[in-house]
């Protein structure tokens, strides 16, 4: 029995991102992986990009799904957020014990096990676990303290109809990982044009081994 276990294949991983720029961090910037799923070919793990906003998440991840070889796949939902929080820095880690939308919150599975992985894999960055939001806009201005004010931590538009659609195909580990990009006291214009965007993208670069980590301990 414990040769035949060890002779099955891991079960997959799908990482799901927005952006262009989240994929080419997530996949190394550039750096070939081992084995690694490319440009959404399933393998040990694939990182899938689906598009800005909260329908195009949902829709990339189940048709994702709902291929045999991805069926019975982890989800990551992953890339970048704005923080909510006073006193959160570009290229702050956040993990979300649940992520929430408008059909409601969704637990994550086991965000401890990820903070402690996170820890290991990248020594001195600041990880925060809270609820993560969902809006189907960049948030900018007031509207950051209206959605602090509800108690979430941070801010973006695909996870929580990422997670959900995971989950809707069939019961599975999920969970969220963002970098914050910008802050309270940090807003940025636009991505990748200044330092702490810069910071942001180092940070996502170097976190899919804490991802592998995390699936191997379910």
């Amino acid at each position: 029995m414990a040769a035949r276990r060890a002779r099955e294949p891991a079960a997959p991983l799908l990482v799901a991102c927005a952006l262009g720029i989240e994929r080419f961090a997530l996949r190394g910037g550039g750096r070939p992986r081992a084995r690694g799923g490319v440009d959404g070919a399933p393998g040990p793990v694939t990182v899938l990009r689906t598009g800005m906003g909260p329908a195009r998440a949902h829709r990339a991840v189940s048709d994702a799904l709902r291929d045999g070889a991805l069926r019975g796949a982890s989800v990551v939902a992953s890339g970048f957020c704005a923080g909510l929080a006073p006193g959160m820095h570009p290229g702050d880690v956040v993990v979300a014990d649940e992520t929430r939308g408008p059909h409601g919150a969704t637990p994550c599975t086991a965000p401890e096990a990820l903070v402690a992985a996170l820890a290991r894999a990248l020594p001195g960055r600041t990880v925060h676990t809270g609820p993560l939001t969902g809006s189907d806009h960049v948030v900018r201005g007031g509207e950051r303290a209206d959605l602090r004010a509800t108690g979430a931590l941070a801010v973006d538009m695909e996870s929580a109809a990422s997670l959900r659609a995971a989950l809707a195909v069939g019961p599975r580990p999920i969970a969220a990982v963002r970098v914050v990009v910008d802050a309270p006291e940090h807003e940025l214009v636009r991505i990748g044009t200044v330092r702490g965007g810069i910071s942001a993208f180092r940070v996502l670069r170097a976190v899919l081994p804490a991802f592998h980590e995390w699936h191997r301990s379910l």
